[in-house]
């Protein structure tokens, strides 16, 4: 089984090379993360990457290392560093043993380093085709990615959970059989594939 660090890893490097395509003036463009404008996502992405990162680390209890972390003076300089601080840290010895605070998670709950790592890794996919549909770049993820956070995304719950204000996911959209895979991806989280269309 493929360790989910490399997984993880492997979406980091390949959402960095996403994210060094953007420039700043568009750092206020709308993104499929209805709530967020491009700069507000990088900001939010590089802050979880921080807050992941403590969690690896054993934090438990300051819910404020997860908040956004503003990118303007620098987009792709400050997301880089937040990547490889968080692989940095789920790569230390013995972190699969551990377990994550995750306050943002089910009123804050703890999960076991592999689960959580994949929560991590899942919303790296899904975030970095967010910031190419964005700023209009091919997202391009190796097709293990894809199958390997599809996995992780059919256990996500649907219902009345992604229709509370502020959820993470939308409901599930429909898709032919046919569609690309990324495609399914997003759209079983809730986001359209034709998005802006």
């Amino acid at each position: 089984m493929t360790d989910i660090r490399d997984l993880d890893r492997r979406a980091l490097a390949a959402t960095v090379k996403i994210v060094n395509q953007s420039r700043r003036h568009q750092l206020d463009l709308p993104t499929p993360c209805a709530q967020w404008s491009l700069g507000e996502l990088l900001a939010h992405m590089t802050g979880q990457n921080y807050g992941f990162a403590a969690a690896a680390d054993g934090e438990t209890e300051d819910r404020g290392i997860f908040d956004d972390r503003p990118v303007d003076a620098d987009p792709h300089g400050i997301f880089a560093r937040s990547a490889d601080r968080v692989s940095a840290a789920f790569d230390a010895d013995g972190v699969l043993d551990r377990r994550f605070w995750l306050p943002e998670i089910r009123d804050g709950m703890t999960f076991p380093a592999p689960q959580a790592i994949g929560f991590h890794f899942l919303d790296y996919v899904v975030h970095g085709w967010d910031v190419a549909r964005s700023i209009g770049v091919p997202a391009e993820f190796d097709p293990e990615l894809i199958e390997q956070a599809f996995a992780i995304a059919k256990q996500v719950p649907a219902g009345a959970s992604r229709e509370r204000a502020g959820a993470q996911f939308k409901a599930v959209v429909e898709v032919p059989d046919s569609a690309a895979a990324l495609d399914k991806l997003v759209a079983i989280l809730g986001r359209s594939p034709s998005w802006p269309g």
